[in-house]
C-alpha cells in the first residue's frame, strides 16, 4: 500500500492494524506475551524479533508512511540510528556524513566509530560537491539530516541519492524533524529513512521508540543486525504507538500552521535577531524545502538579540515548557548548548553555529494567539529586568 492508494490520514488510521477476531473491537488488542509457540506454526515470534503480533503490523504502518517496502521499530531514535549505520559499515570502511547532525549521532561516530576501525568525515557544507569531495574508495555510506536539529539547514534528498548511486555507496537519512507527514526521502531516491520515533510518530511526550524503513533487501541487512544488538520495542510502548501515529497526520499539520505563524511573528518582532525555519522566504534554503517538502514542519529555532538574556526568557515563559525532547502537542523550547548538543565542544558548536543563545522552539497544537501572547509577555520580564539592572 502507498500514498497512492490511500490518503495520509487513512494509512495513519488504518494500515498496520491487527485485527481483533475474537471481540470485533475498534483498535487493535495488546498481545503482552513475550512467548509464542514453535510448534505448527507459521512465524515463530519472539519480541527481540522484532515479530510480535503487534510489532509486526506497526512496521507496516510505518512502511506504508514512508512509501517503502517494509521497517522496523526499536527502542529509542539512537538504536535505530546505530543499527542502522553499523549494518553497512564494517573495520576499514568509511562513512561521510554531514556537519549539521543531531549531537547524539555525532557523538556516536565521534566517540565510537575508531574503536571499530571505521572512519568518518564530515561535511563542510551542504553542496552535493561537499559530500562528493569527502568520498573515498571505501567509502560505504553517505548521511543526512534534514531538516537538521537545530537549525533546520536543508539537504538536496534528490541530489544526495543520485551522488549516493553514482557511487555505489548507501544513504541514509534521519527524517525525524520532517517526519512522514512533511517529507518521504524515498520517493527522491534515498535508501535508509530513520525516525526517533519518540518525536512526531509519539507526539505526546510519553513514548521512547525509533524506526527505519527502507526495501525489504536493506531491511533484512538491518534486521540482522538489530536481533543481536536487541534493541527491540516492548509491544506495550508498540501499542501506544500505533494508537498515537493515528492522529499523526492531523498533529502535525496543525503544527506546521502553527509553526510558520509564530516564524512570520518572530521575524518581524525587534528584539529577535534570527529566525531559522524553512517556510520563510528569507530561509537561504526556502526554494529547495518546497520542492521536498508536503509541509514545513513544526520546529524553528530562534535568537534574541544579544543583550537579551536567552535563559531568563525561557524561565519566564509560562504557556511554553522548558523541556528536553520536542514534537509533542505541547508547544516547549531548549537551549541546544545545554541539552541536544550538550556534548560537542564549544568549537564544534561554534562551527555548526550553534549559538549559546540559540532557542530550539518545538510548536505545538495550541492556539496560536496564546503562543504570541506568553512569548510577548516573557520579552517584556526579560526587558524590564534589563532596566532595573541599568539604574
Amino acid at each position: 500500500m502507498n500514498r497512492n492508494k490511500k490518503g495520509l490520514n487513512t494509512i495513519c488510521t488504518h494500515v498496520g492494524e491487527v485485527p481483533d477476531d475474537v471481540f470485533k473491537g475498534a483498535i487493535s488488542p495488546l498481545y503482552m506475551s513475550t512467548s509464542y509457540a514453535f510448534e505448527d506454526v507459521d512465524v515463530k515470534r519472539y519480541p527481540r524479533y522484532f515479530n510480535t503480533p503487534n510489532q509486526e503490523a506497526l512496521c507496516k504502518k510505518i512502511a506504508a508512511l514512508e512509501n517503502a517496502e517494509a521497517a522496523l521499530i526499536f527502542g529509542s531514535g539512537m538504536a535505530a540510528v546505530s543499527t542502522s549505520v553499523m549494518a553497512f559499515l564494517k573495520a576499514g570502511d568509511h562513512i561521510v556524513l554531514q556537519r549539521t547532525l543531531y549531537g547524539g549521532t555525532h557523538n556516536l561516530v565521534t566517540e565510537e566509530f575508531e574503536k571499530y576501525g571505521i572512519s568518518y568525515s564530515f561535511t563542510d557544507g551542504l553542496r552535493p560537491e561537499d559530500f562528493e569531495a569527502k568520498i573515498l574508495e571505501n567509502t560505504k555510506v553517505i548521511y543526512i539530516e534534514t531538516p537538521s536539529n537545530p537549525l533546520l539547514t536543508i539537504t538536496d534528498l534528490e541530489a544526495i541519492a543520485q551522488l549516493s548511486k553514482k557511487h555505489g555507496i548507501i544513504s541514509m537519512i534521519d527524517n525525524t524533524f520532517a517526519s512522514p507527514v512533511n517529507q518521504n526521502p524515498i520517493d527522491f531516491g534515498i535508501d535508509v529513512v530513520i525516525h526517533s520515533a519518540t518525536k512526531y510518530m509519539g507526539g505526546h511526550s510519553d513514548i521512547c521508540a525509533g524506526a527505519v524503513a527502507a526495501t525489504k533487501e536493506h531491511m533484512e541487512r538491518i534486521f540482522h543486525l538489530a536481533k543481536n544488538f536487541g534493541g527491540s520495542l516492548s509491544d506495550y510502548t508498540v501499542w501506544l504507538l500505533e494508537r498515537s501515529i493515528k492522529t499523526m497526520g492531523l498533529r502535525v499539520r496543525a503544527q506546521n500552521q502553527n509553526a510558520q505563524q509564530l516564524a512570520e511573528y518572530l521575524y518581524a518582532h525587534e528584539d529577535i535577531q534570527n529566525v531559522y525555519y524553512p517556510g520563510l522566504p528569507s530561509h537561504p534554503d526556502h526554494e529547495l524545502a518546497k520542492r521536498q517538502m508536503h509541509g514545513f514542519g513544526g520546529m524553528l529555532s530562534f535568537e534574541l538579540n544579544e543583550d537579551f538574556d536567552a535563559s531568563l526568557f525561557q524561565k519566564s515563559l509560562q504557556l511554553i515548557k522548558s523541556s528536553m525532547s520536542l514534537a509533542g502537542v505541547e508547544s516547549t523550547v531548549l537551549s541546544p548548548t545545554q541539552t541536544s548538543h550538550a556534548l560537542l565542544s564549544p568549537e564544534e558548536r561554534d562551527r555548526q553555529g550553534i549559538k549559546d543563545g540559540l532557542i530550539r522552539f518545538s510548536v505545538g497544537i495550541e492556539e496560536p494567539e496564546d503562543l504570541i501572547t506568553d512569548i510577548e509577555q516573557a520579552i517584556q520580564k526579560v526587558r524590564s529586568r534589563m532596566i532595573t539592572s541599568t539604574q
